[in-house]
């Protein structure tokens, strides 16, 4: 039975080491290979339905593939495609006359490694790839450079002749920074009339906010009805996001859908699949009144969402011919917006985020945005722990030391659960000394030395299996909290105290994967030592290859870790103090001497 408990417990810290493994990988970018790829949505044919808007992915995909057709729309409307920077306190735009869209934006409030830039590579080639520390640059989540083609587009469908779908618009209004003093920016963009009808797109910009309002308006100057249908897109082509010192790439990176209380998150390799196949990955041609679209990365996120009520269909697919001589996929989000009259307008608002992945800035955008916040599996777990935290955040004002009040409260939790688990081990190792003496008297009789050490197990009211379940009850607590630290952009740049500046990247100066490794080896010596010299070996060493792994672990997970390890050697301590002095209660005076070595 003891060898039974001591493999168990071996077997128990290699998962746990591999399935931590298996999360580092995902975290720099490389797929699980433990679980398999979540199913894709099931593909439908994109047959044309009656009840979705007619729109053609030809005319979605002129802002992403075909400049040519810009170029003869502003020749046709003899205006120029121009920039148009705009800048509020938090953001910085660029917007084109080119359909009148974001097509760059930059988070002033967050920074990133700047990889490319030409005076960090001059230097790299200099003097070594590891020696010079690039330079930092403000975190872009829309980008139409060389590096990157992501943006947000609208336009209109479903109208006679030539849609206005990507037309060059004129820049009706003069404002482009944020006054101080005032907290909005408005920004509105006019479109040239084809066949009498007129859009325009109109942007308000708020003080303190990732949240854009859209105002779409179509103007009828035909003489008859038309029923035009909006479309609104996220479009980004099929590179990740490079990954410096302070913003590693995401665990998912890709399109994702909120419709019918479902979120679909369709990985870029299953819509190329689903188009070799001729179908599309994600075309809902029912209408509903529910719903938002996104495009997810590491830490930071952009989405459409309409006002509730709104008839709104979606669809995810890829653009052909390609931007930049990458495949560039699409999230779109289609919605009727009735029949407009001779002479009359109509108008449908919208709105546009892009920004962090903080929970208390998207869920008051739409129900169940804040699900962009990739969790993964334990989800379950994971979105109740970053609750507490972020209330326990909300007294101490420290991420860190929240962090520690965390693992505090844990252990309280599970005080009694790990009292009787560290009581099992302080009894296992007090008669540990009996056991390897019959280990020798019985070493040609396996069965009785098996009698013998199950008797004295009766004798002291051991648990042999006493100190497991503990241990299998909180690994998926950790990896979850894992999650958590990794995924959560408020740990993004968020100090600690002294050396640690960045508690979502590893220890600059490996202190507290130093202290990890020296208590999980003052845990070790706390434990009784196994018969097998090899298993003995194995206590030992594991430990080690555990800290080896968490030496480019975020420093808030090795914080916890740290702090665990400290309150679990205080509690194990504690309980041995206690077993030492308590001559009649488990064991024998002869064996409650021995818990002094």
């Amino acid at each position: 039975m003891t060898e039974f408990r001591r493999t168990l417990l071996l077997v128990v810290l290699m998962m746990s080491l591999l399935m931590l493994y298996d999360k580092w990988r995902v975290y720099h970018g490389d797929t699980s290979f433990l679980a398999p790829k979540p199913a894709a949505t099931k593909p439908v044919a994109t047959s044309p339905s009656a009840s979705a808007p007619a729109v053609d992915n030809a005319v979605l995909a002129t802002a992403a593939a075909s400049p040519a057709s810009g170029a003869a729309s502003a020749a046709a409307a003899n205006l120029p495609v121009e920039d148009v920077v705009i800048q509020t306190d938090v953001v910085k735009a660029r917007m084109s006359t080119l359909g009148g869209d974001l097509v760059d934006l930059d988070l002033l409030k967050y920074q990133e490694v700047d990889n490319h830039s030409e005076i960090w590579r001059q230097m790299k080639a200099l003097v070594g790839k590891h020696d010079v520390v690039p330079p930092k640059t403000d975190v872009k989540v829309f980008d139409t450079n060389a590096a990157q083609f992501y943006a947000a587009q609208t336009g209109l469908a479903g109208l006679p002749g030539e849609a206005l779908a990507h037309n060059v618009m004129r820049l009706a209004s003069s404002e482009r920074t944020l006054a101080d003093g005032k907290d909005q920016l408005v920004v509105r963009f006019e479109s040239p009339e084809v066949n009498g009808v007129q859009l325009v797109k109109t942007y308000t910009f708020h003080r303190g906010s990732y949240a854009i309002d859209v105002a779409h308006e179509v103007v009828n100057h035909s003489g008859a009805p038309v029923k035009p249908d909006l479309y609104l897109q996220l479009v980004r082509d099929g590179r990740m996001p490079e990954g410096g010192y302070l913003n590693g790439p995401s665990s998912y990176t890709g399109p994702a859908v909120y419709r019918d209380d479902t979120f679909h998150k369709i990985d870029f390799s299953d819509i190329a699949k689903a188009k070799a196949k001729g179908v599309s990955a994600l075309d809902s041609k029912e209408a509903t009144t529910n719903g938002w679209i996104a495009m997810i990365q590491h830490y930071f996120s952009s989405a459409w969402i309409l006002a509730p009520g709104t008839s709104r269909s979606y669809s995810v697919g890829e653009f052909d011919p390609s931007v930049h001589g990458q495949p560039t996929y699409f999230t779109a989000m289609f919605t009727p917006m009735g029949t407009v009259a001779p002479g009359a307008s109509q108008t449908v608002k919208a709105t546009l985020f892009a920004g962090p992945q903080e929970e208390k800035l998207l869920a008051p955008l739409a129900p169940n945005l804040e699900q962009v916040k990739d969790y993964g599996r334990l989800k379950i777990i994971a979105q109740p722990l970053f609750w507490l935290l972020s209330k326990i955040h909300t007294v101490i004002g420290n991420w860190g030391w929240s962090i520690v009040a965390l693992v505090v409260l844990l252990k309280i939790a599970f005080y009694g659960l790990n009292a009787n688990a560290y009581r099992s081990m302080a009894k296992m190792k007090a008669v540990n000394p009996r056991i390897q003496e019959l280990n020798v008297r019985y070493k040609d009789n396996p069965q009785q030395k098996q009698q013998e050490i199950m008797k004295i197990y009766r004798e002291e009211k051991v648990n042999p299996l006493g100190g497991c379940l503990p241990i299998l009850i909180q690994m998926p607590i950790f990896i979850a909290l894992y999650t958590v630290l990794t995924s959560s952009a408020e740990m993004r740049g968020a100090p600690w105290m002294g050396w640690i500046h960045d508690l979502s990247i590893m220890d600059p100066y490996a202190i507290l994967p130093i202290l990890m490794t020296a208590t999980s080896l003052i845990q070790v010596s706390l434990q009784p030592t196994p018969a097998d010299p090899v298993q003995a070996k194995m206590m030992w060493l594991m430990p080690l290859a555990f800290s080896a792994a968490l030496f480019s672990f975020p420093a808030g997970l090795t914080l916890y870790w740290v702090t665990n390890n400290a309150l679990t050697i205080l509690q194990q301590w504690m309980i041995n103090r206690g077993i030492e002095g308590d001559k009649g209660k488990g064991l024998k005076a002869t064996d409650a001497k021995i818990v002094k070595g």
